[in-house]
């Protein structure tokens, strides 16, 4: 096999996906296989995305997973890919990853995005219908959320004397770098002009990839966060050992899509499901266009895809996400990944199968 140094940091984005015939608690035995994995072959970050009413994926909870992981591994960053902030009170969000950052000191990344990550009933018993707390009221939100984490609300305010528990006053250590997530123009904007890191959904918004970029950088004001802007981009990518056998199981994750699009949610289907599935020419459409966004084959082109991707966005770094039904499979394809991008491997952190 060919290979070559990566040119950007790779990291893992982590759903947590429940395959058909397996469970909850599979999937996250995975992802803690997954994470020390990671570590060990020199991916950067992983991070978990939170999800609701969502039988295919197991992250609804991204604070406790992420406690359970920095337990399991050592060095590699760990964060939230992300949080939807509306779904949560600041306090809240910031006193979980106060904790995190106190148990994993300077490896935690606070994620946040605006969307529910669900649909709107669901959205609505998340939030209870409080007046104030959609994803118009984000920037509110995020600076209340930032005055939490810093301990720096002004006299006179009416949550100055509110503290976060654990956090930096009481010896947490630094806060959590915060990251805005997006897949529009609207979180773009506004990381730029904060200066904060900004995180693009490219795995499902990949129309979107170029023109929300150019408005982070364009929008982008130094900080004391970043000199400069630093755009990470999420990416659906599937290594294996053939061609054949990656086309085999991307589509398992097309099919998953495309149920959860059509208002049928459910576990990710084995590829044999897939395969037999009675496709009418409408969803034969929507599954080409969706795999045409997936970088999948061979390692070999699974690096070129990902180095043709990162010169097309000058993305700071590669995140990279695989949702199929395989557990196996979807390690497999990280290993295979981490050697043709030439990522090293460290044994001080080698990954015990259990």
């Amino acid at each position: 096999m060919a290979r070559g140094a990566c040119p950007v940091p790779l990291s893992v984005l982590d759903l947590a996906t429940v395959g058909a015939g397996r469970t909850a608690a599979d999937a996250l035995r995975t992802s803690v296989r997954l994470a020390r994995l990671a570590e060990s072959r020199g991916y950067h970050r992983h991070w978990l995305a939170e999800h609701h009413s969502m039988p295919g994926v197991a992250s609804s909870s991204p604070a406790v997973i992420l406690a359970h992981l920095a337990a399991h591994t050592r060095r590699i960053r760990l964060g939230s890919g992300g949080v939807m902030l509306p779904n949560h009170a600041p306090l809240v969000v910031a006193e979980q990853f106060g904790t995190l950052e106190a148990l994993a000191p300077g490896r935690i990344d606070l994620g946040l995005g605006r969307a529910p990550g669900t649909d709107g009933a669901t959205a609505a018993a998340l939030r209870r219908g409080a007046p104030g707390d959609g994803a118009e009221d984000f920037p509110r939100q995020l600076a209340e959320l930032v005055r939490f984490l810093d301990d720096d609300f002004p006299d006179g305010h009416p949550l100055a004397r509110v503290r976060a528990v654990p956090g930096p006053v009481q010896g947490a250590g630094s806060r959590p770098p915060v990251w805005l997530l997006g897949s529009s123009g609207y979180s773009a904007r506004l990381a730029g002009t904060l200066g904060l890191p900004f995180a693009f959904a490219h795995h499902f918004s990949a129309q979107n990839t170029l023109p929300a970029l150019d408005l982070y950088r364009e929008s982008f004001r130094p900080s004391a966060v970043l000199d400069s802007p630093y755009a990470l981009i999420g990416v659906a990518a599937l290594a294996a050992d053939s061609g054949r056998e990656a086309r085999r199981q991307v589509r398992t994750g097309a099919l998953s899509m495309l149920r959860l699009r059509t208002g049928r949610p459910g576990p990710i289907p084995t590829p044999e499901e897939a395969e037999r599935y009675p496709y009418t020419a409408a969803e034969r459409e929507f599954v080409a266009h969706w795999l045409a966004n997936v970088v999948h084959g061979t390692p070999d082109e699974v690096r070129s895809g990902l180095e043709d991707l990162r010169k097309r966005t000058d993305a700071d770094e590669l995140m990279l996400t695989a949702n199929v039904h395989g557990n196996e499979a979807r390690l497999r394809s990280y290993e295979l990944i981490a050697d043709a991008c030439g990522l090293p491997r460290d044994e001080a952190s080698a990954v015990v199968y259990d």
